[in-house]
């Protein structure tokens, strides 16, 4: 599958991305009612894409191709380090020097974050939460690994962050115990890839999306947590998939 990446704008974008609080401050958006993503596409100028463009991120997985995908190679350590609730989700930011290898690309991991219930669907099946892994290249180009979470055991690794899960909206706690991205994610690291957009305004495309073909486990107290603290849902609809090809 061709690999699309982010022009000229790449660095805004990811500015965008790892500083939402501040760059959200300047239009209000929501995910329901005024404002709400039926909407973002005319709250201003710069969120154009999420109306009108074509590869719009997030897809219900459905019209699937067999390729020779690369091995994904995740090079984390226990990095996470602070926990901020930015009013749309809840991020654990990351310590510089982790990285995600595909191919001869490398994107260093910058935060993970999380939407109740998930966003991408795979096969018409929704999720009770999902987890976005967001890395950036050196020259701001995105990726995005995407791992789905089901009702079950207690997730410990998630626990970490969550004992310091602020309440109120634009607060962040420093992580007396730093997470560690390898345990949120599935043993199995199979995965679809098609290129897509951020699921939040200003929508830019050219997003390379990983979505994990196996889940992990989180309580329903810690799925519960995470829904009461957002106080809604925080997840956009899927989008249309247009003449996008998903490879597995």
């Amino acid at each position: 599958m061709k690999n699309v990446l982010l022009g000229a704008c790449a660095l805004s974008v990811v500015l965008a991305v790892l500083t939402p609080s501040e760059s959200e401050d300047k239009v209000h958006w929501t995910y329901s009612g005024q404002g709400g993503p039926d909407q973002w596409g005319v709250l201003d100028k710069s969120f154009g894409a999420c109306g009108d463009g074509k590869s719009q991120s997030p897809i219900n997985i459905t019209r699937v191709v067999d390729g020779e995908l690369p091995a994904l190679g995740m090079t984390y350590t226990a990095g996470g380090n602070e926990v901020l609730n930015n009013g749309h989700t809840i991020q654990v930011n990351y310590a510089a020097g982790n990285v995600l290898s595909v191919g001869e690309r490398s994107f260093e991991l910058k935060q993970f974050h999380f939407h109740a219930p998930s966003e991408n669907m795979i096969q018409g099946r929704s999720f009770p939460m999902e987890a976005h892994f967001v890395h950036a290249d050196k020259d701001g180009n995105l990726a995005v690994v995407a791992v789905m979470f089901k009702q079950g055991e207690e997730n410990a690794e998630l626990e970490k962050a969550w004992a310091q899960m602020p309440a109120d909206a634009n607060h962040k706690e420093a992580l007396t115990a730093s997470v560690d991205a390898n345990l949120l994610l599935p043993e199995n690291r199979d995965y679809y890839r098609f290129s897509g957009s951020l699921t939040t305004p200003p929508c830019s495309e050219g997003v390379n999306w990983f979505v994990m073909k196996d889940s992990v486990t989180a309580s329903q107290a810690q799925i519960d947590k995470f829904t009461h603290v957002m106080g809604h849902p925080n997840n956009r609809p899927v989008q249309p998939i247009h003449a996008r090809i998903v490879v597995q």
